[in-house]
């Protein structure tokens, strides 16, 4: 691994864990990716991480206040990394290959289909709450 990947993998572990010390599981690789939604009923909420500000000042505290305040929790709760994780980042995408790529991104999906896609262009530029609040509708929607 050269210098740039080296310091780059050390420098996202905080990211990272922001979401997995709230219970999202991370799928690193195409096969986590394929078996997660092999497998996956009921709700489940997936969060495109990135490095980006919008991402540690909107995107990571909204989904995990979301889950928090959502009187309905998703069944699975997992998140692959843009730049980081490339291929699984590409493989959760074929998924719901409709909307464009975004990261990051939040997509809820009921029994494997996309049932809400929250965009960058709906999270940058927006409070904390208001994407909270959008994440929690999402959520509360597909698991009636």
């Amino acid at each position: 691994m050269n210098a740039y990947d080296e310091y780059m993998k050390g420098i996202v572990v905080p990211m990272r864990k922001e979401l997995t010390e709230s219970g999202f599981t991370e799928l690193t690789t195409a096969e986590d990716v394929n078996e997660h939604m092999s497998t996956a009923q009921g709700v489940s909420l997936v969060i495109i991480n990135s490095i980006c500000g919008c991402a540690a000042g909107l995107a990571r505290p909204a989904v995990r206040e979301a889950v928090e305040l959502s009187e309905r929790k998703p069944d699975h709760l997992v998140t692959v990394f843009a730049g980081q994780d490339k291929e699984a980042t590409a493989q959760m995408r074929q998924y719901f290959e409709e909307v464009p790529p975004s990261s990051p991104s939040i997509a809820v999906l009921k029994d494997g289909q996309l049932a809400h896609f929250i965009p960058r262009e709906e999270i940058e530029g927006f409070e904390m709450e208001q994407v909270r609040d959008a994440v929690k509708r999402a959520i509360e929607e597909a698991a009636q």
